[in-house]
């Protein structure tokens, strides 16, 4: 029979300088092979394709082996979906025939009845070869395999598929081998529920964005636990409508609460200290049953009447319906999440997938976390190493201010930069500028005016990024700002009226610093709203992300005709803010381009009235 992977042991060996630069060498490539993985997940929601691809690539890789392929199970039959380095003689075969019955005494039979990982040392000498198995067969013959691995993909301790690792040579994989496609087998399992989620809820893009969220938030704090865990908290009550959530961490028995979300002062102090939960709470059942539990009314359940800290827990906080679901990594129990109502309302079937889900990436969190510690624990000597990957990763970074923001992160999002070709659509467009900056910058010295266009530019683009708009293009002292596109947003028109708003306000007391140095400068804005064409513009190297349209020559006028201090908006403008702010009519304006005279208000402050 084929052998069961027993599981891995932590062990780290600290015998030699060499032996603890090589373990911590391998852990480091671990850690960003995980990394790579949770940002494909996160820039490709609900495309398997190349988050199948990556983990069997890296998994090969990592273990030396030669080729690899995943299949998922149903529970009739596994289907072959996805291979890495497949020879060309094995892959048409497997083509031909993606779905098969497993021969009795095979590796897959093995993984399918224990649900463990299964090593086969010499497939020419399994039982299932020796027996004339068809597949065992042309795996040997056809694709050369000898020594493999079957590592089950495991979703709530029901198997949904499979990744093995083959290697053309005899030697058997070592545990630390085993372990790591273990962790690509769990983040594989973590794509398809993320897959399904969006397929079922696809309606819902509050909770695609959500599940992308919590991925990012993962992905961008190694180690760091507590955004994570409140990225969670936050987007579970948010979306499933709860009062108030808890992140419970479970160890010797017990629970401690790591992290808490709007949660009653006083439930936070009570769960502060480890405390065992009795047999009839909900964590206590979670504890014991590794499952999902589900409380519709606190105050008519068993626990409430029998246990006195569960009492004291439901009269603290007020929680009604309540919802706690087990975190688990290979079936041991690492803590809970919960979340609260402070009325007798279920949650839905969907909302506890949800949270489920949320509750298996925090698992993933934690253990990255662990793996990130164990790499600073193996070799604190390496630090300067690893500083300076860092310091590349951050100049790589810097450099994508070369683009707005928001461009750049739909192109990687999105992998292709067809979304960025010409297209209509409805925008609001800022322009602002120095009054006076012409006469400042022909009089003082190059210097003086490269350093007050630093501070000039540093405040406005500090307000830009806050309010989501996209940078369209710098020109000296004048910038173009848009909003909705190339993401759409909700209510552009006030978006850019509140961040101008901020803006005269940032810049107004730059002017008062500048006045000091006897530099008199004004600041003006103009805002109008409409259609535009956007796309790229420019030649082969040098492309940049513009807005051409009236609606961008409206807001350049504007801006012109702005006195200093003023914030010139267009009628359309002023009927999408007009219960936002307060305004004033500044007249008529016979603008440049425009074949009939405009009229133009002028932004005075936010509205004392909160009716918008």
């Amino acid at each position: 029979m084929p052998k069961r992977c027993n599981a891995p042991p932590r062990h780290r060996s600290t015998s030699a300088a060499e032996q603890l630069a090589s373990e911590r060498d391998e852990a480091l490539k671990q850690l960003s092979a995980a990394s790579e993985v949770l940002k494909i997940i996160s820039s490709s929601p609900g495309n398997l394709q190349p988050v199948f691809q990556a983990i069997l690539a890296n998994a090969t890789r990592l273990c030396g082996a030669k080729f690899a392929g995943l299949s998922l199970y149903d529970g009739e039959a596994p289907r072959f979906v996805e291979s890495y380095n497949v020879p060309p003689e094995y892959a048409d075969m497997r083509l031909r025939r993606p779905s098969w019955r497993p021969h009795p005494r095979s590796g897959v039979a093995e993984v399918i009845r224990t649900k463990q990982p299964v090593q086969i040392d010499d497939i020419r000498t399994s039982p299932a070869y020796l027996e004339g198995d068809s597949r065992a067969r042309d795996l040997a013959d056809l694709g050369g395999a000898r020594t493999l691995i079957l590592i089950p993909m495991l979703k709530d301790d029901k198997l949904i598929g499979l990744v093995a690792i083959y290697r053309q040579e005899v030697r058997p994989f070592t545990d630390k081998q085993i372990a790591l496609v273990q962790n690509f087998a769990a983040q594989a399992v973590i794509a398809i529920e993320n897959a399904r989620l969006l397929s079922e809820l696809r309606e819902s893009l509050d909770q695609q964005t959500a599940t992308s969220e919590v991925l990012q938030v993962i992905s961008s704090s190694p180690g760091e636990l507590e955004p994570v865990f409140q990225a969670m908290l936050e987007n579970a009550t948010r979306i499933c409508e709860a009062k108030f959530g808890t992140l419970f961490e479970f160890a010797d028995g017990a629970f401690r609460a790591l992290s808490n979300l709007n949660t009653p002062p006083a439930l936070v102090d009570f769960n502060r200290k480890p405390r065992v939960w009795g047999p009839h709470t909900a964590l206590g059942r979670l504890a014991h049953t590794r499952q999902t539990v589900h409380v519709e009314d606190a105050l008519a359940d068993r626990a409430y009447r029998e246990d006195a800290g569960r009492k004291a827990a439901v009269q603290l906080s007020g929680m009604r319906t309540l919802l706690a679901v087990p975190m688990l990594k290979e079936d041991v129990l690492v803590g809970a999440i919960t979340i609260f109502r402070q009325e007798v309302r279920p949650f839905t079937d969907k909302q506890i997938a949800l949270v489920t889900n949320f509750a298996t990436q925090a698992v993933i969190a934690i253990e990255n976390t662990r793996l990130l510690n164990d790499l600073d624990t193996l070799n604190r000597q390496l630090e300067q190493r690893v500083a300076d990957q860092v310091g590349e990763i951050e100049r790589m970074s810097r450099l994508r201010r070369f683009l707005p923001p928001q461009v750049a992160d739909l192109i990687v999002a999105s992998g292709t930069e067809k979304q960025l070709e010409s297209h209509r659509r409805e925008i609001t467009a800022l322009f602002c500028d120095l009054r006076g900056f012409t006469g400042f910058s022909e009089s003082a010295d190059p210097e003086d005016v490269m350093a007050l266009l630093r501070d000039y530019h540093a405040a406005i683009g500090e307000i830009i990024f806050k309010y989501g708009g996209t940078l369209e293009r710098f020109a000296g002292d004048g910038v173009m700002v848009i909003f909705n596109d190339p993401v759409p947003i909700e209510s552009p028109a006030l978006q850019a009226v509140l961040m101008a708003l901020d803006m005269r306000t940032a810049i107004g007391e730059l002017i008062e610093k500048w006045r000091d140095l006897g530099h008199d400068l004004g600041f003006g804005i103009g805002i109008a709203h409409g259609f535009a064409t956007l796309g790229t513009i420019g030649f082969e190297g040098r492309f940049d992300y513009a807005a051409v349209g009236t609606v961008s020559n409206v807001a350049s006028r504007l801006c012109d005709e702005a006195k200093s201090g003023q914030i010139l908006i267009s009628p359309r403008v002023r009927q999408a803010v007009e219960k936002a702010v307060t305004v004033e009519p500044v007249g008529e304006f016979a603008l440049k381009g425009i074949r009939r005279p405009m009229g133009a208000y002028n932004v005075l402050a936010p509205s004392t009235s909160k009716s918008n």
